[in-house]
């Protein structure tokens, strides 16, 4: 696999927000939302209007009789830490001889901290594919699979899926890159536009998205 930066890396903080002022939108009603992580708001079913633009777009691209499956958009940010501790409490668990800095770096292979998390800027999406009857198209390992569960099948390029995995997770990939946006390498169903790592993927000098503080 290629070298993968992932959301500890120091360029990614590093990268200047110009929020742009986009409103979050409702995502239900022009695309199927799950609700296997719904919360009683809907905060998890909405997203910055250009994402979900674009999100409908790539729609278009998918093989006939796909269509997409959104799992979880905006994140509040008490919740993406809440994630991020539960997960490095795990991980202390497991590896009770690691540095605090090795776990944490270790961490952010499956959940950003909140200081780059795109899901808290309403930008990021976890999402997969399925038919029109709802059942989810095989991508090789279950959405949020951690790394330790799914024995490293969550990276986007791993080694050893099999053919037909690698193959819907290539189809799903080129219709999102097609309208702009960018994957987390460790997640393959986690895409984003418009967050700091979304700029620093894309060259961009800015991210357009900070953390929506509006309610």
């Amino acid at each position: 696999m290629a070298e993968i930066v992932l959301m500890s890396d120091p360029r990614v903080a590093a990268i200047p927000v110009r929020e742009c002022g986009e409103p979050l939108v409702d995502c239900r009603g022009a695309l199927r939302v799950d609700e296997r992580r719904s919360d009683a708001v809907g905060s998890w079913a909405r997203l910055r209007s250009s994402v979900a633009e674009r999100l409908v777009r790539a729609q278009e691209l998918l093989p006939d009789g796909w269509q997409w499956l959104l799992v979880e958009g905006y994140r509040p940010p008490v919740l993406q830490q809440s994630i991020f501790d539960g997960y490095l409490a795990s991980l202390r668990r497991l590896h009770p001889g690691a540095t605090e800095a090795e776990l944490t770096t270790a961490a952010t292979r499956w959940v950003a901290p909140l200081e780059t998390a795109g899901h808290v800027a309403g930008a990021a999406i976890d999402l997969t594919v399925c038919t029109a009857d709802g059942a989810e198209v095989d991508m090789g390992c279950p959405e949020a699979a951690t790394p330790e569960e799914s024995d490293g099948a969550c990276y986007t390029d791993a080694p050893g899926l099999p053919e037909q995995a690698r193959r819907n997770r290539t189809l799903m990939g080129e219709a999102l890159k097609t309208v702009g946006m960018v994957n987390y390498p460790t997640e393959w169903w986690h895409w984003s536009y418009g967050d700091r790592y979304w700029a620093l993927t894309a060259s961009a000098s800015n991210a357009i998205y900070g953390p929506w503080e509006r309610g």
